[in-house]
């Protein structure tokens, strides 16, 4: 298959979205950026699992290192990979045919009192 090049690029990108840890970092640095060590705390991963996981996601272009002296905190590579995160939540959210679990959903109620 001789697919176009940016659909094997975006493809790529959903494969390292797919980890729900990786996820969680990036939800987490969204908010605001954080060392290797404050990500841990907050996501209750071990500090060798959030380097592992923030070099692939700085390999992708997801998340970029900035050193401040001795202390290196990771941000968001730039606004798309916030809107990617935030478009993602919100659909999960949204009611789908046929899933009775996603259907009751808090989403669906503003759908329809809309």
């Amino acid at each position: 298959m001789n697919a176009e090049p940016r659909l094997a690029a975006a493809a790529q990108l959903f494969k390292t979205l797919g980890s729900e840890p990786r996820l969680a970092l990036l939800h987490t640095i969204e908010r605001e950026p954080r060392s290797v060590s404050a990500l841990a705390e907050a996501t209750g991963m071990s500090q060798p699992l959030v380097s592992q996981h923030l070099r692939t996601l700085r390999l992708a272009g997801l998340v970029t290192p900035v050193r401040a002296g001795k202390l290196v905190t990771y941000e968001l590579a730039d606004q798309h990979v916030s809107h990617v995160i935030a478009d993602a939540l919100e659909h999960v959210q949204e009611p789908v045919a046929g899933d009775p679990a996603r259907t009751n959903h808090p989403a669906a109620e503003q759908k329809e009192t809309a």
